[in-house]
């Protein structure tokens, strides 16, 4: 695998770590298709350990976006292993289409979140950075073929994606331990409301329906005000500051590599 630019828009656009606030809303749009939550429910230990989940999947996302050639086939080594175990009646973590939704949305979750937050991407950008994310799902062995080719076909595949999935009772067993997370630690505990609204009012209507998740004018207002306020402040944030918390992950994805984990 070829590693990315240093100027790609994946690379800048992943620094910003308000991103992770898109985290959870993935998750959730993830499990939504009832074959992939089937594999979480059986096989992860995500209700147990929410953070360790959420740490693997950025880590995965980061080893590829800025990794050089061999961390990028390292990372995609170990994640593939893994998914080869992930097989049950009616699923496997290996199928291409699954690998495409789970890529979908990622790239989804966090067009929105930067936008809401950095202002709109320039359409070019915009198309630029789902090529990209491609990327992210053919290194799951997805066939290059299957990821959307532009914006456009992009849309017409979500929308259809949205409109159609049936969100099932092992999935909203997993949003349960999103939301309410039970072992987190104490200083992380005071987010976890801002986390649920955040994910809860970012998702499709029909698809936090299908969870059965309570929406309200006053939480819309909430949520509406609580990104007015981003927009105003986050931009102006010095990069180090805002860019930290990839360090962070980079420095801790580097580290269990090394020790082999």
């Amino acid at each position: 695998m070829e590693p990315f630019a240093d100027d790609a828009v994946i690379r800048r656009v992943s620094a910003e770590g308000v991103l992770i606030a898109a985290g959870s809303r993935a998750i959730l749009l993830q499990v939504a298709h009832p074959k992939v939550a089937a594999g979480v429910a059986a096989y992860s230990d995500f209700q147990q350990r929410p953070l360790h989940r959420m740490r693997r999947t950025v880590g995965y996302m980061l080893g590829i976006v800025y990794g050089d050639s061999r961390e990028m086939q390292h990372v995609a080594d170990v994640v593939n292993a893994v998914h080869r175990r992930i097989v049950g009646p009616g699923y496997s973590a290996s199928d291409p289409d699954l690998q495409v939704w789970v890529g979908a949305t990622l790239y989804e979750s966090t067009v929105m979140l930067y936008e809401r937050v950095m202002g709109p991407l320039p359409a070019e950008q915009r198309g630029e950075l789902l090529r990209e994310y491609g990327v992210l799902a053919t290194a799951l062995r997805c066939p290059a073929d299957k990821w959307p080719a532009d914006v456009n076909t992009f849309r017409a595949y979500w929308d259809c994606m949205i409109a159609t999935l049936e969100v099932s009772d092992e999935a909203r067993g997993i949003a349960r331990g999103v939301l309410y997370p039970a072992n987190i630690p104490v200083a992380l505990r005071p987010l976890a409301p801002v986390n649920r609204l955040v994910t809860v009012g970012l998702l499709p209507a029909r698809i936090r329906d299908g969870f059965g998740l309570s929406w309200s004018a006053a939480r819309q207002r909430a949520l509406d005000t609580g990104f007015a306020v981003a927009r105003h402040t986050y931009p102006y944030v010095p990069a180090p500051v805002r860019h930290a918390g990839v360090r962070v992950y980079l420095r801790d994805l580097q580290r269990r590599r090394r020790a082999g984990r």
